[in-house]
Order: C-alpha cells, then structure tokens, then sequence
C-alpha cells in the first residue's frame, strides 16, 4: 500500500511534465527543468524502494505503477479535450532499469547505487525524455487550435539557440542530471535509516 501511495504522490508532481505543447514558448528551458524534476521523483522514490526491500526489479516496478498511473490521469484529460499524448510517459522505465540493473551487479552495495545508479538515471533520463519531444503532436499546429492568451512583454521568450552541443537541452539536462541524480539516491537511500 505504502509504494503506491508514494507512487501516486509522484504521478501527481509529474502529471505535467512531459506535456511541451503547452510550453511551446519556452520549449528548451521547460525540458531542462523538466527532464531534472523528472530524475527527482523518479530517483528517490525507486531509490527508497529498492533499498527498502532490497529486491532488484522493486526500481522498475515503481517506475511502472508511474508510468500506469499518469496513463489514467492523462487519458482523464485527454477525455476532456486538452491535447495530451498518451505516449510521453514510458520513459521513466528505462532509467528504472539501469538502477536496477546496478543495485544487482554491485550485489546490493548502497554507495555504488547512489554514485552509479544516481549518475546513470540522471544522464539517461533526459535523453529518454526527447522521445516526448519526438512524439507530441506539432507544436504549431497545437498552438493554433488551442490559442492561449497573449503573454506580457516581460514573458516574452528570447528565441533560444539550441543548434550546439553545449546549448543544447539534453546536454545541459544529463549534465545536471548526473550531479543532481547522486545527491536525489542519497536522499532515497536515506529515507529507510
């Protein structure tokens, strides 16, 4: 009961995340910021699991009851007319993966977990997270059959340039992600003491 109550609570601070449609504007900041919110709640609360049971795979269940989770949530919006994609989610379980995968080749050492684990979900979940950059509908198009207001000069986006490698989202994303990512499996592991 315990996992899927947090896993709900996670479901809920992601529920918006991986929707760029409605970030058309700030697009690449937005995914940066996202992409580490992401590694956030997925670190922790599969780190917490992981180390609180002690099974490798408990990572990628509680990516999945995730991944299940926001599936009803955004087929809820979806029902009501926002223009949500329902294949932005999955990408939480690969990175779950790789956790696992590390909890079980260091035959379950807790410091290998946050150094590799933390450092391996944070560099592979913003490049799993382009998949909802790929896949969502065209932003354009989007944004002219859901108009939204128009935005006050201070808001106005300065047009980004994504065009090299150290402007790039992914990069910026992955790098944080990976020294971010360490510090969110300490916090995981740290819950169960």
């Amino acid at each position: 009961l315990f996992i899927v109550v947090v896993a709900v609570n996670s479901t809920l601070l992601t529920i918006n995340v991986g929707d760029y449609i409605f970030y058309t504007d700030w697009a690449w900041t937005s995914y940066t910021v996202f992409s580490i919110s992401q590694t956030l709640m997925l670190i922790v609360g599969a780190t917490y699991y992981l180390t609180f049971t002690g099974v490798p795979g408990t990572a990628t269940y509680y990516a999945l009851i995730m991944t299940v989770y926001t599936w009803i949530a955004k087929a809820a919006w979806f029902a009501l007319g926002y223009p949500y994609d329902f294949i932005v989610t999955p990408v939480w379980l690969p990175s779950a993966m790789l956790l696992d995968l590390v909890y079980w080749a260091t035959k379950k050492n807790k410091h290998s977990l946050i150094l590799f684990g933390g450092v391996l979900v944070g560099m592979s979940l913003p490049l799993f997270n382009m998949v909802n950059l790929i896949t969502v509908a065209d932003p354009l198009e989007t944004a002219f059959k859901y108009p939204r207001p128009a935005l006050p000069p201070y808001m106005t986006p300065i047009e980004p340039q994504v065009g090299k490698f150290y402007n790039s989202p992914v990069a910026l994303g992955a790098g944080a992600g990976a020294v971010l990512g360490c510090t969110f499996a300490a916090l995981g592991c740290k819950l169960n003491t």
